[in-house]
């Protein structure tokens, strides 16, 4: 049996085949991000799946695509908590960024690929190897027009009283914003950049009005600048989105595009089923 699982920071979709390419099941759990979870909770997250804890002894190749997977040393983590409970698999690590890779482009053709769901980044696909100019610092730091990006600016502009009231009315009643719960939420729970990025639905949800649009706007202008622009073949190949905010956005994001000259291509809101097509075509034949 070979594993084939796409791990973001909110949730992980996992895909079983045999080694003719069938696919035996195919499940989700919780994200498995080894920056921000604990060895206890990586193995809960796996283990408390009936599926796969089900066909641990079967695995044969583990193939993880994961968020937080950019550094060895998290690399070591997530496969310490592998090979203590699939005992007969070998296993390929790897960051999300191959997965979103894997799963848009043509081996071969230049692109570049972001990810813009729960956290964003930006990657160049040179036709053999990926390349990224920008080392990721994480939700605090990084992440425009991401999911968390977004939760952040709403929570501020309703506690700075720069939302207007109608919407600070409606984004009241649809959340718990007292200072307490959200405080526990970021500082003394697991996740906070997946809790800031649920506040990212009321924003999509809402996304022509005029004060949202706006929002909307500058997020996507300081991704591009700050990511996209990084490369200097980014006019001259194909840039495609992979994750949850980016399928939700994509009519901005070809509209804004538009405005720095950008060569739209794929959007894809869940890259596993592209990867398991890619994995078939690459790996199993």
């Amino acid at each position: 049996m070979i594993l084939i699982v796409d791990s973001g920071s909110t949730k992980t979709d996992w895909i079983a085949l045999d080694k003719n390419g069938v696919e035996l099941f195919s499940t989700q759990t919780l994200g498995l991000n080894p920056q921000m979870l604990s060895d206890e909770i990586l193995n809960e997250r796996i283990k408390n799946n009936f599926d796969i804890y089900k066909n641990r002894k079967n695995v044969e190749k583990l193939f993880f695509y994961g968020a937080g997977c950019g550094i060895e040393s998290s690399q070591n983590r997530i496969l310490k908590v592998f090979k203590s409970i699939f005992i007969k698999s070998e296993f390929d690590i790897k960051e999300d960024t191959y997965a979103a890779v894997y799963s848009v482009v043509d081996l071969g053709t230049p692109s570049i690929v972001n990810i813009i769901g729960t956290g964003s980044n930006c990657s160049y696909y040179d036709g053999e190897k990926v390349i990224q100019k920008v080392d990721s610092l994480g939700y605090v730091l990084m992440d425009y027009a991401s999911g968390n990006y977004y939760g952040k600016y709403l929570i501020r502009a309703y506690y700075f009283n720069k939302m207007p009231e109608k919407l600070r009315k409606e984004f009241a009643e649809n959340y718990d914003l007292t200072p307490n719960t959200i405080k526990n939420k970021l500082y003394r729970e697991e996740n906070p950049n997946t809790y800031l990025a649920t506040f990212a639905r009321f924003l999509i949800e809402n996304k022509s009005n005029e004060y949202f649009k706006e929002i909307i706007f500058k997020g996507l202008e300081r991704f591009i600048d700050y990511q996209i622009l990084q490369y200097d073949d980014f006019s001259k190949v194909e840039i495609h989105y992979v994750g949850s905010i980016a399928f939700y956005l994509q009519d901005e994001i070809k509209r804004i595009g538009k405005k720095y000259n950008l060569n739209t291509g794929k959007f894809i809101k869940r890259p596993i089923e592209g990867l398991v097509d890619y994995h078939k075509r690459n790996i199993l034949k």
